[in-house]
């Protein structure tokens, strides 16, 4: 289960664009310590270690399309990779990234991977609150080009529809592992933005 080094090392020099802060190969290398971590839980870890690696690939915080282009990224660079299953199944985890939500229509094995990996890309969320802090800073400073009132209206738009949710995590091990601190880091950055 092997990713071509040329194309990790392509992938390295998109995470060291100048625009990224926290959409860097260091997120990469945090999800790829939980994935090792998680290991017993994937029921096909082939395409969803190809999609940890390119969900973020094309990262450009003034677009809206930046899922979508990642995993058409993913199609081109995987394809003779990786089998036409689970290159699609990979390109599907990418595309649920955009709004953080399992789509239906999936096997039962299929839907706890992506849950699972969707609970992993907002582990951020519920780590020690200095990394927390952190995170937010670099969320900041990639959207450098929008107005503070701004930014914090839209900023609290985001963090609030976590904080809202029934469950910020889909999995019994993501509710164990992040559910508390994510709750606890989510009502410090909200009570911060209403000053």
């Amino acid at each position: 289960m092997s990713i071509p080094s040329k194309l990790i090392e392509n992938l390295k020099a998109r995470h060291g664009e100048p625009q990224r802060h926290y959409h860097t190969w260091d997120h990469i290398e945090a999800l790829k310590r939980h994935f090792d971590n998680l290991k017993a839980n994937w029921h096909r870890p082939e395409p969803v270690l190809w999609a940890l690696y390119w969900h973020d690939a094309i990262y450009d915080p003034t677009r809206g399309d930046n899922e979508e282009l990642s995993a058409q990224l993913l199609e081109d660079e995987a394809s003779g990779h990786l089998g036409a299953n689970d290159l699609a199944f990979a390109v599907k985890i990418i595309r649920a990234t955009a709004k953080h939500e399992v789509p239906d229509g999936l096997s039962e094995e299929d839907r706890a991977d992506l849950a699972l990996f969707l609970d992993i890309d907002l582990s951020i969320l519920g780590a020690p609150e200095a990394v927390f802090d952190q995170y937010e800073a670099n969320v900041r400073k990639e959207y450098a080009f929008v107005p503070d009132e701004a930014f914090r209206a839209g900023r609290a738009r985001i963090l609030k529809g976590f904080a809202e949710r029934a469950g910020i995590y889909f999995t019994e091990e993501g509710r164990a592992r992040w559910d508390a601190q994510a709750r606890h880091n989510l009502a410090r950055s909200l009570s911060t933005m209403a000053e």
